[in-house]
């Protein structure tokens, strides 16, 4: 256990024979961190008060930093990981300090490189084996867009990841941006770029461009209105791939010919990210088809609206799959609160830019870990992946992460079937067209805010007190 990766892939519920079971194995989790010159058959970090009672390898951090993610508030603080170590040292035979600066020494040690390749590594596995049926008339689709994180207000993170002009200093939170891809078929995440909220070239649009390697020719990009623009088109055609969005607010469109026409549009000046010898590059003119859209659904925001896509074969893709497509755009938002609020990456916890991006990978490993055995799940059970409660596999993760680690042969073998048996009977409700309206019923307690820096404001409560 100290020095192999497998109890890790046993709590995400992976076992050989399984149809996504190649995808992450424990030799190519272990040749990942030999890439990174990270040992793993000796610790990275040793209790310095007894250092034989614990000892922190590769395999144990990363199970403790993974278990971090599956909880929320207190018990996903360091303490609540090294007493999750304790437990599992204990049931191996072996005592253990619940001291956190071991672990959290341990954890530093982690490369985010490690993490971010095992993450993609996870994702481009489960996309290849894919099942036909899930995918959009044979094609992989990603889905695109824009969030942001906060994090502790310390002087590494303002620096790097600065808070909003509009907050005084001291008051506000250092914000990260972050530009997602999902998969349309297996809601994995398939990319993600981090950069500060503010500042040049810090936008959505320019943090989607760092992820163009990891679209395919041939795939197909979803997107709102915000990736709608003549560069950003052309440059994913470039790459082979298609471009299915809401046509922007700024660019007019007429309809004498009907409702589903093909356009020409004309390549506008060059903008300032864009060097001289890129624009030359770019063709003057694209081919786009742009589908007028009528929403007949009441409490839709829109009554209507415009889709451009570069699918301009109307034979091929007609009208009504391109709308029902873009309609699928929403998914995106929900993985998106799928990140933010059932893996509470809203708010990250670590103190220090190298720490936040290392917190954040990990959430992302755990999410398609557990998206890995909804796969399992759903193509056993013969349903979509989006069918099933992410929820629902996150709870199970947890109720069963201490067990499975140290589960071997049969017993682990009849866990993970009762497991993902189970998934398969926790699926998302049916409700197509859904309409909510955008309001919480239940008041939050009256809390005031504060107006200038804690340390200000609790020097006048002393001052007040003395007097």
């Amino acid at each position: 256990m100290l020095y192999h990766f497998r109890p890790i892939l046993t709590a995400f519920l992976q076992h050989d024979g399984l149809a996504f079971a190649e995808v992450l194995s424990e030799q190519s989790v272990q040749q990942a961190f030999a890439d990174e010159g990270v040992p793993t058959n000796a610790p990275i970090a040793r209790n310095t008060e007894d250092a034989n009672s614990t000892v922190y390898t590769a395999a144990v951090t990363l199970w403790a930093f993974l278990s971090q993610v599956l909880f929320k508030n207190e018990q996903r603080s360091c303490l609540a990981a090294t007493a999750r170590v304790v437990v599992l040292m204990a049931s191996l035979g072996r005592k253990c300090s619940d001291n956190t600066g071991a672990y959290c020494r341990a954890r530093a040690k982690l490369p985010t490189p490690v993490i971010q390749r095992l993450t993609l590594q996870v994702a481009d596995g489960c996309e290849n084996r894919v099942a036909e049926q899930w995918l959009w008339k044979g094609r992989h689709v990603h889905l695109v867009d824009g969030t942001t994180a906060s994090m502790p207000d310390t002087a590494e993170n303002q620096a790097e990841f600065p808070q909003s002009r509009t907050q005084q200093a001291g008051l506000g939170f250092p914000i990260a941006r972050l530009v997602v891809l999902f998969s349309l078929a297996t809601a994995m995440m398939t990319g993600m770029a981090m950069g500060p909220y503010r500042g040049k070239e810090t936008g959505e649009t320019a943090l989607f461009r760092e992820l163009f390697g990891r679209l395919k020719t041939g795939e197909v990009v979803l997107a709102d209105r915000y990736y709608c623009s003549y560069f950003m088109v052309a440059l994913l055609m470039k790459l082979g791939v298609d471009v299915v969005a809401r046509l922007h607010q700024r660019r007019k469109s007429h309809f004498r010919q009907g409702r589903d026409h093909v356009v020409t549009w004309q390549r506008p000046a060059k903008p300032e990210w864009m060097t001289q010898e890129t624009y030359e590059q770019m063709p003057e003119t694209i081919q786009m088809r742009e589908v007028h859209v009528q929403i007949a659904q009441p409490g839709f925001r829109v009554g209507q609206l415009i889709v451009a896509t570069t699918l301009t074969d109307m034979k091929a893709y007609s009208k009504n799959e391109i709308a029902e497509l873009y309609h699928k755009r929403w998914l995106v938002e929900l993985d998106i609160r799928t990140l933010k609020n059932t893996l509470a990456i809203d708010v990250l916890r670590c103190k220090t830019p190298d720490m936040v991006r290392k917190e954040l990978w990990a959430c992302l490993l755990a999410y398609n870990l557990i998206r890995q055995s909804m796969l399992e799940s759903a193509l056993e059970a013969e349903l979509s992946p989006r069918q099933l409660s992410f929820t629902a596999a996150l709870q199970k993760a947890a109720a069963s992460w201490m067990i499975l680690s140290v589960c071997e042969g049969d017993r682990a073998v009849l866990l993970i079937a009762v497991e993902l048996e189970h998934l398969a009977a926790n699926r998302v409700g049916d409700r197509p067209n859904r309409t909510e309206p955008r309001g919480n019923k239940r008041r939050p307690k009256a809390q005031t805010y504060l107006t200038k820096p804690r340390d200000e404001a609790r020097q006048e409560l002393l001052e007040g007190v003395a007097a």
